[in-house]
């Protein structure tokens, strides 16, 4: 049996692909080596993970999580998969890798996520090629759930929420602006605390130019802080994963097309087709 994953900072969507070829899918909380420790993913997983999984049973996994672009990193990452799928050949890659694979397959092509953080890059069909670094959450992520999360934040601390807004933020949250402000600054996984902000522009359009702002303003500093900065960006089709992107696709397209770029595809979740990858990878070994 074999299993794909891929880990964003706040879930991991899981496959396992059993001996009769079917598809098995699970989520777990997401894995972050910058934020998460070896200890701490092992924990998770062995709570999180579904009870009959037979985990001897499984021979290969391929892990591609956000934060594993460096071996150093990977290895916190790796060193928990051991732990936990003590039979199993290990593979981690990169959250970043996993998107092109999904996106583009074997073609060449400029991929992105948006979601919890941000990433892009141009892949060659087999690797990436050519990566301008997103800085995380605190220096960058611009376009990212935590980007938009942060904007709200602030605003909401500061007085500049229309009055419908902030009584809208305090109905859902209940939090005080001295209670933000310890979340953020003394407790773990400030950036996945930020980024659940992003839903609330989703969930509560109560002040449409208010929210419609916060995600354009955030989609703008996107492409000029990182996807314009690529060599001949307008060549490529945009081609982006996440939920970020996906549920803003509306003021995406219409930025991505301002941008000189083409729009390509746009998922939620790379999953299905990484699986597919895989499958197609798989197939061509045993030919």
């Amino acid at each position: 049996m074999i299993i794909i994953a891929d880990g964003g900072s706040t879930k991991t969507n899981w496959c396992l692909l059993n001996e009769a070829g079917q598809k098995i899918y699970f989520n777990t909380e997401g894995y972050n080596p910058y934020f998460s420790s070896t200890d701490y993913i092992i924990k998770s997983l062995k709570e999180g993970l579904p009870t009959d999984l037979k985990l001897d049973n499984i021979l290969e996994v391929n892990y591609y999580g956000a934060g594993c672009s460096t071996s150093a990193k990977a290895k916190i990452v790796e060193n928990a998969m051991k732990a936990v799928f003590t039979s199993a050949k290990i593979n981690i890659g990169h959250d970043l890798l996993a998107a092109a694979r999904a996106l583009l397959g074997t073609t060449k092509g400029f991929a992105a996520i948006l979601g919890t953080g941000t990433n892009t890059c141009v892949y060659d069909g087999k690797t990436i090629t050519h990566n301008i670094d997103s800085l995380a959450y605190i220096l960058g992520d611009e376009g990212s759930g935590c980007y938009m999360g942060k904007k709200i934040v602030a605003d909401y601390m500061r007085g500049y929420m229309p009055e419908v807004v902030r009584e809208r933020f305090w109905e859902t949250y209940k939090l005080s602006p001295e209670e933000i402000t310890d979340i953020v600054y003394t407790k773990p996984l400030a950036n996945r605390f930020l980024a659940g902000f992003s839903k609330f522009i989703y969930d509560n359009n109560v002040h449409a130019e208010y929210s419609r702002n916060i995600v354009k303003t955030s989609f703008v500093a996107f492409f000029e802080n990182l996807v314009s900065h690529y060599p001949n960006y307008k060549d490529y089709t945009f081609n982006c994963i996440g939920s970020v992107g996906y549920n803003f696709r509306n003021v995406l397209e219409e930025t991505v097309k301002e941008y000189g770029m083409e729009v390509g595809k746009i998922i939620r979740s790379p999953i299905d087709d990484l699986v597919n990858y895989h499958m197609l990878q798989f197939s061509s070994k045993n030919k």
